[in-house]
């Protein structure tokens, strides 16, 4: 049995890990941004269930509630970086406070609870850590921008962190679902304001399309968290785990789109090169 922290408890996919992996018989420490949520969420598994108060975007804050975990429940053995939320919006349209404050979510919350665990777990040599990107991470729509950057340089900084935690044993992966059937799409989706009449054509059917799917979505949290829990169980752990088939159809759209950008202007790229220059190894 693991001791596992989880960011972001009160709803959505959060939620249905931490309930998953009780379920299992684990001990889930959760995160919640309200008082009125600790008690229902410690009612879920006396003794094995934890909640605590947390904004992610409190890096003191973090620090403080991770080493609390680590001196009072026990060492953690898996990390979850899983609070976050949607900004959908024309990017021209999008304050940049707006912006900022998405990353600061999505990005930096994240960053502060990796980095507040990674403390404990290199010392012993062990360890999990997690975050939740999203199948935007690995591919962009239009009208999430600045939502698709953030989990786009969340992406990056795991791949980054798991070169460099290789050889003290702990595993890093990135977890990228498609759409759940959570309220992500709904109440929880912050949105801006259309103000400009050029985007109505591109943009407000996707609008529209996203209000309609919002509650009958493909995925289903709780076979999520069964996936989650089997790769808590190998011994060799994905660095990447995309959810659902419509995130590994358009993830891999995505990505076919950007190799044949590279392949057609290959020639073009090894231009820029000095004759004598060295090669950058990727470790």
């Amino acid at each position: 049995m693991k001791t596992l922290l989880i960011t972001g408890v009160s709803s959505g996919l959060g939620r249905a890990f931490a309930v998953g992996a009780l379920e299992a018989g684990h001990t889930v420490v959760g995160t919640v941004r309200r008082e009125d949520d600790i008690a229902a969420f410690q009612a879920l598994a006396p003794g094995r269930a934890h909640a605590r108060l947390l904004d992610v975007t409190d890096d003191e804050a973090v620090t403080t509630v991770i080493d609390g975990i680590e001196s009072t429940v026990g060492p953690l053995d898996v990390a979850i970086a899983n609070a976050g939320y949607g900004l959908e919006g024309v990017f021209e349209e999008t304050p940049l406070a707006a912006v900022r404050a998405q990353f600061e979510t999505n990005v930096f919350g994240a960053a502060a609870t990796l980095q507040a665990a990674l403390r404990h777990m290199r010392p012993r040599r062990s360890g999990h850590l997690m975050a939740v990107t999203s199948m935007g991470g690995l591919m962009a729509v239009p009208g999430m921008s600045a939502y698709c950057g953030s989990k786009f340089a969340l992406e990056g900084m795991l791949d980054s962190i798991r070169k460099e935690v290789a050889a003290f044993g702990i595993h890093v992966t990135a977890i990228e679902p498609g759409s759940f059937r959570t309220d992500w799409a709904g109440r929880s989706m912050t949105r801006a304001e259309r103000s400009i009449a050029d985007y109505d054509e591109v943009f407000d059917p996707i609008r529209e399309a996203r209000l309609k799917a919002s509650g009958n979505q493909l995925g289903n949290p709780q076979k999520a968290a069964e996936a989650l829990l089997h790769i808590l169980s190998v011994p060799e752990p994905p660095g990447h785990l995309v959810l659902g088939s419509d995130a590994l159809r358009l993830i891999g759209q995505g990505r076919q789109a950007v190799d044949e950008d590279i392949r057609t202007w290959e020639e073009l790229s090894r231009t820029t090169d000095f004759s004598d220059g060295a090669q950058i190894a990727n470790n």
